[in-house]
C-alpha cells in the first residue's frame, strides 16, 4: 500500500503544480490586460483586443477553477485514505507470548 500511496501523493503534487503554474500564466497574460473602456477614437482597435483578452481570461480561468476543485477534493482524499491507514494500522494488535 505504501508504494502505491507514494505513487497518488506525486500525482497530486503534479497537479497542484499545474494548479499554480496555471494561476502564473495566467498572472502572464493579464499583464497586457486594459480596464479602461475606450469610447471615443481608440475604441475601434481597443475594443476588439480587450474582448479577446478577456475571453481569453475567461478561459485560463475555467480552468483554474476547474483543476483547483479537482486538486483539493484529491488531496482531501488522500487525507482522508491516510488516516484511514494510521488508524487501522495503529488498531492492530500485537500478540506476544
Amino acid at each position: 500500500m505504501k508504494g502505491n500511496f507514494e505513487v497518488l501523493v506525486v500525482l497530486w503534487t503534479i497537479l497542484a503544480a499545474v494548479v499554480i503554474a496555471l494561476a502564473v500564466y495566467r498572472k502572464w497574460v493579464a499583464r497586457g490586460e486594459d480596464d479602461s473602456l475606450h469610447v471615443l477614437e481608440d475604441a475601434v482597435t481597443e475594443v476588439p483586443r480587450q474582448a479577446a483578452m478577456s475571453q481569453r481570461l475567461d478561459i485560463i480561468d475555467r480552468w483554474g477553477k476547474i483543476l483547483t476543485v479537482v486538486a483539493l477534493v484529491y488531496g482531501v482524499a488522500l487525507a482522508v485514505v491516510y488516516l484511514f491507514n494510521v488508524w487501522t494500522e495503529s488498531s492492530k494488535t500485537v500478540w506476544t507470548q
